[in-house]
């Protein structure tokens, strides 16, 4: 079963990684600032349809690097847990491995 510092259900699922990023809540600043990202590309297509080019840039250039910065977060997150994952299974050497879903 799933530990306090292990955000992967062993025993409940056959689909490990299913609700990862609501399980684990050390993945909910990327998700945040992807969401603000989503924000500030909206703007700028806003912005560049008032012809304001410059602030259409300025907010296209914050919106993709806040695409850049959560999606880094998001990867950094499941490698993380992939490791919890395998040092899980390297503790438990009886148990079937699970073909990961993610």
């Amino acid at each position: 079963m799933k530990g306090p510092n292990d955000p992967v259900d062993h025993v409940r699922t056959t689909r490990p990684h299913a609700g990862e990023s609501m399980k684990d809540n050390k993945i909910m600043p990327g998700l945040v600032v992807i969401g603000l990202a989503l924000v500030s590309f909206v703007s700028a297509l806003a912005a560049f349809a008032t012809v304001n080019h410059d602030v259409g840039v300025m907010l296209g250039a914050l919106g993709l690097a806040g695409f850049v910065v959560g999606g880094g977060w998001l990867m950094i997150e499941h490698h993380r847990v992939r490791h919890l994952e395998d040092v899980w299974y390297a503790q438990h050497p009886g148990v079937p491995r699970q073909r990961p879903n993610s």
